[in-house]
């Protein structure tokens, strides 16, 4: 089986969610993991536990939005370790709601600077070094919501889109170059980014009506399955692939089912 020990690994978006429980599991397989997000008190308590526990961490308060504290950042890991293995980014934003709802600032500006903008200029900052090894895996947190656009999450479904597209392009970019990009689709999970998307009625309803209860600590561990056998994509749970496929095969038939959807639920809201 493939080993991770050893290998430098930065977060993005490391304090909650799926960050911190990939955390968690990258220090168990013996990675050196840097930790970076915003709140620098939940860093550190999960850089000690992770200490506490054998492994090995360090936190980098960071902005992602802000330029100079990305290149901060990326600079502080090559300080400490010389290289960067694998870049898992992470860090992102969500809201649910009728468009017509969203603010300008907070839920399309900020969104989609954070999703995707950010995401791009982690990135840049990071490959050069990646490039000058020969080797190096990019992991992308992107979300089902990039491959399938459905009513409520205009633009999260937006941002997640052009991340998809800047993932596809950037792995048929530097490939042939010796650095792998992945990019990890997943559905709704149990997060705590979960809770603040927005508290829409008609969203809930249909999160309850499909089941959906997948756990944070699962998709972690399917990342650390990415960053063990690298592949370009992996959507989950396995039932969204029939969903994004028959989406791409019969978009007039999901329009129809998405008219009635919104149609209804926005005479309901």
């Amino acid at each position: 089986m493939p080993s991770l020990e050893n290998k430098v690994i930065l977060i993005t978006g490391a304090s909650s969610g799926f960050g911190e429980d990939a955390a968690l599991l990258f220090a168990k397989e013996g990675c050196k993991v840097v930790l970076a997000a915003r709140r620098l008190d939940r860093l550190q308590n999960l850089a000690e536990k992770i200490q506490e526990l054998g492994g090995e961490a360090i936190a980098i308060p960071v902005d992602i939005v802000d330029a100079a504290e990305v290149d901060n950042m990326v600079q502080t890991t090559l300080d400490l370790y010389g290289h960067i293995d694998i870049l898992f980014n992470n860090a992102g934003i969500g809201r649910v709601d009728w468009f017509e709802n969203h603010s300008l600032e907070r839920d399309i500006n900020t969104l989609v600077q954070v999703n995707l903008t950010a995401l791009m200029q982690v990135t840049r900052a990071v490959l050069p070094h990646m490039l000058a090894r020969g080797e190096g895996h990019i992991i992308n947190m992107v979300s089902v919501a990039g491959l399938l656009a459905v009513p409520l999450i205009t633009s999260y479904a937006a941002s997640k889109h052009g991340a998809r597209g800047f993932t596809d392009a950037l792995r048929r970019e530097v490939t042939p170059l010796g650095i792998k990009v992945s990019g990890i689709y997943p559905g709704p999970a149990s997060t705590e980014f979960g809770q603040h998307v927005g508290k829409n009625e008609a969203y809930r309803s249909v999160k309850s009506m499909l089941n959906l209860h997948m756990t944070s600590e699962y998709v972690a561990r399917r990342v650390i399955d990415v960053a063990k056998r690298p592949r370009r994509s992996l959507i989950i749970p396995w039932w969204f692939r029939i969903l994004t496929t028959f989406d791409m095969l019969f978009p007039v038939i999901v329009d129809w089912i998405s008219y009635a959807f919104s149609k209804i639920k926005h005479k309901l809201d």
